[in-house]
């Protein structure tokens, strides 16, 4: 399945959006503690985020670490392959490969979208990029920053595993 027929499947169950933000937000220990935001679920896209937070940091204290990035990348990625099952609330997605390549440091809220490339039988492969809003790592402008003051931060790919139901 590839961008055109992902497009054309019928729009999300209902509960599907409200269950994924549930989960993530609230109930996996680790993204809940992220701060993990749900900002859009739509078949084939995914746009997720994590504010700026100094528990987040490197040593210098100002930029975020690479790994709560490659998280959110992969995060992402995965769950945007979830969207292309019937019911995205069966099955399940495993991460394969994960290729993540850092621009520059980020030093302000993340932002990453993920869209599928191509939505297999069992292997899937989405594009995904991490924005950042970054204010000299005072945190904070996220939802006040418009996309032409975003950065990119990370570009990477993920090859998922799909478990289709």
């Amino acid at each position: 399945m590839d961008r055109t027929e992902i497009a054309a499947m019928d729009p999300l169950p209902d509960g599907a959006t409200a269950f994924v933000r549930r989960k993530l937000e609230d109930d996996h220990g680790y993204l809940s503690w992220l701060n993990t935001e749900v900002e859009t679920i739509e078949r084939g896209r995914v746009v997720l985020s994590i504010p700026f937070d100094d528990k987040l940091t490197n040593a210098d204290g100002r930029t975020i670490h690479g790994g709560v990035a490659a998280t959110l990348i992969d995060t992402a990625g995965g769950v945007a392959q979830r969207t292309t099952f019937e019911d995205p609330l069966d099955g399940g997605v495993a991460t394969v490969n994960l290729n993540a390549n850092y621009l520059r440091p980020a030093d302000g809220d993340l932002r990453a979208e993920a869209e599928v490339v191509r939505a297999g039988g069992s292997i899937g492969v989405s594009e995904m990029t991490v924005t950042t809003a970054g204010n000299g790592g005072e945190g904070a402008a996220g939802d006040d920053a418009s996309d032409a003051d975003r950065s990119e931060v990370v570009v990477g790919q993920g090859s998922f595993r799909l478990f289709r139901e």
